[in-house]
């Protein structure tokens, strides 16, 4: 049986996974990828195999709008975001499924692969959340209003590229990161009550890309990293000034995938060729040097798993790669499993879940040459959208997406609570 798009869960060996997902805002989810941005849960008590068919679907919510979006999931409220026609929606969901609010973020996108992005970010009682077009808004998350709102192009003269943008909003403090990308402010920092500009960088000379940035602390330095159209940056939070930029050319400037803070560098990976750099920082983290390049991962934009000092990821598609396991130590590929195709990826309690093109779902458990499907289901996919949203794990539920579908999956053993 050929898997060759198919969402998994990766069982890791225990001595690289043990600790891998560490504590700390357990309670919430609160933006892409979760608390750390690494879509590593601290769930536990999971199932480690499904029923025959798959796990219990507690409810589908099939009013979100098109799109490929996430949730946030913050004291029994569900976030997301969807295309309604012309315009784009931030939607505020309950427990159960319900629609609890509807607010419009600007219009939406309709031409090459149409469909909302982005995960709203929540903090203390505000969401934030940048639409494909350029606007970003704050809102109240338990009503809804909207609180202000800032036009990229407008403000900073942004020129987003053949996908639109897809950047997930990252707070620091007070502050909010995000990466316009235009000659008025390549990387900036807004007050996250206002949105008014406290620093824009101009000094990096490139685009707009389709990244989400990282705070790293690192050498008494704190930083926001990301990847722009051919170039990863690094801009010191508190100044805004730059401090170091690495050359990341990839095709059609498709560099989606977060970059991760890890031994004392930054591990970068893009698709379509590109492949995982990994570039160690000086002591005082204001310069890098590239200390290997492995071109066996090239995530396009399914996301990375970092467990102890293996890095897992779909390959590019285009390339024909597979599920590609990178020992960071050496930059050298542990195995390369031609039998998967692309793949969304999330963490949990020693397994890897991930998504499919067509809405796969599988447990994988790794071998020393790669992985043994333990479990497998499909989700009621409808349409011929792609089913590319990153799955969440949260609260011992599943939750995945396929274009105006939302489905909450019962991951626990026991009926749903």
């Amino acid at each position: 049986m050929r898997h060759t798009n198919t969402v998994v869960g990766l069982i890791l060996a225990a001595t690289t996974l043990a600790g891998a997902a560490t504590k700390g805002a357990g309670g919430q989810w609160p933006q892409f990828h979760g608390p750390r941005r690494d879509n590593l849960s601290t769930e536990t008590g999971l199932l480690k195999r499904w029923p025959e068919g798959g796990p219990k679907l507690i409810w589908t919510f099939a009013e979100c709008g098109r799109g490929f979006a996430g949730v946030a999931v913050v004291d029994g409220t569900l976030y997301t975001v969807g295309d309604f026609g012309k315009d784009e929606y931030v939607l505020a969901l309950d427990l159960d499924g319900k629609l609890l609010w509807k607010t419009q973020n600007g219009e939406s996108w309709r031409r090459q692969y149409p469909g909302a992005r982005t995960t709203p970010t929540y903090d203390n009682g505000t969401l934030y959340h940048l639409n494909p077009v350029g606007r970003l808004a704050a809102f109240e998350a338990k009503t809804g209003k909207e609180l202000w709102a800032v036009d990229f192009k407008e403000a900073f003269g942004t020129k987003y590229g053949t996908w639109a943008m897809a950047e997930n909003i990252l707070i620091d403090g007070d502050l909010l990161l995000c990466a316009p990308g235009g000659e008025r402010g390549r990387v900036v920092a807004l007050e996250k009550t206002t949105g008014v500009t406290l620093w824009a960088n101009t000094e990096i000379g490139d685009t707009v890309a389709y990244c989400s940035p990282i705070l790293v602390d690192h050498g008494g330095t704190r930083q926001v990293v990301t990847i722009l159209h051919k170039t990863i940056v690094s801009v010191e939070v508190k100044t805004g000034k730059l401090l170091w930029t690495h050359p990341h050319p990839t095709q059609h400037g498709q560099s989606v995938t977060m970059p991760i803070y890890h031994r004392g560098g930054i591990i970068a990976s893009s698709g379509h060729g590109t492949g995982t750099r990994f570039l160690k920082l000086s002591p005082d983290g204001k310069s890098v040097e590239e200390r290997w390049l492995n071109k066996d991962l090239d995530n396009c934009h399914g996301g990375l798993i970092l467990a102890g000092n293996r890095l897992v990821g779909a390959g590019c598609r285009l390339y024909k790669k597979g599920l590609v396991c990178v020992d960071t130590v050496t930059g050298k590929t542990r195995w390369n499993d031609a039998k998967f195709g692309p793949l969304s990826l999330a963490y949990a309690e020693g397994l890897l879940y991930a998504i499919d093109r067509k809405g796969n779902t599988s447990l994988l458990k790794a071998a020393g040459t790669g992985c043994t499907v333990v479990s497998q289901f499909t989700i009621p996919r409808k349409g011929r959208d792609l089913v590319l949203c990153h799955p969440v794990i949260f609260g011992g539920r599943l939750y995945l997406r396929h274009a105006s579908n939302l489905f909450a999956y019962h991951i626990r053993p026991g009926a749903p609570k």
